[in-house]
């Protein structure tokens, strides 16, 4: 299993958020490629699958920082879907919106939907659920890109969601 660590489409589309992403970008970038890693170590893409990905990616979470808040699926699509139209992709608007919006679902899905689901709950559970994906690799993927305070980072965001909405604790949870 290869890690890829050069993927210029990242690079190019977090530069557009970087002063929204602040000190976190470092973190959301190597969340980003640990989990599009995650992604395509789960099986043998077609070039325009693997493109999907890695744009979603970018994107899946990016709503905590361009919209400040911990109910940011809504505008994590948002802010895909803009992307799409702007580089003539809105045919992927769809299924792109759906793997932003179904990759906290609680239960399997359909789909590249279910690759990006389990490719971030192995990020997301620090390599714990594995999902399939050998140790070896997840361990490999996570040195060659740090976690650089992001899960403190959503801890301390969701801490304070959690005081303040205290009847909608986790609003990205979906059955």
């Amino acid at each position: 299993m290869n890690i890829e660590t050069d993927l210029l489409i990242v690079d190019k589309i977090l530069d557009v958020w970087r002063e929204d992403l602040g000190a976190d970008h470092s973190g959301y970038r190597n969340h980003v490629y640990r989990m599009i890693n995650f992604c395509l170590a789960q099986g043998d893409f077609a070039e325009e699958d693997r493109k999907k990905i890695v744009i979603a990616g970018c994107f899946h979470d990016l709503g905590i920082w361009s919209d400040k808040t911990f109910d940011y699926l809504p505008p994590s699509v948002a802010r895909a879907t803009e992307y799409l139209g702007e580089n003539g992709l809105s045919e992927w608007i769809p299924e792109i919106g759906r793997m932003i919006d179904q990759h906290h679902k609680l239960r399997k899905i359909d789909g590249l939907t279910e690759v990006f689901r389990k490719g971030d709950l192995v990020d997301f559970s620090l390599g714990l659920i594995k999902c399939g994906l050998p140790g070896d690799y997840v361990r490999s993927v996570k040195k060659e890109f740090p976690n650089a305070g992001f899960h403190k980072r959503l801890v301390q965001i969701g801490g304070r969601w959690i005081c303040n909405h205290p009847l909608n604790p986790v609003p990205v949870l979906k059955w």
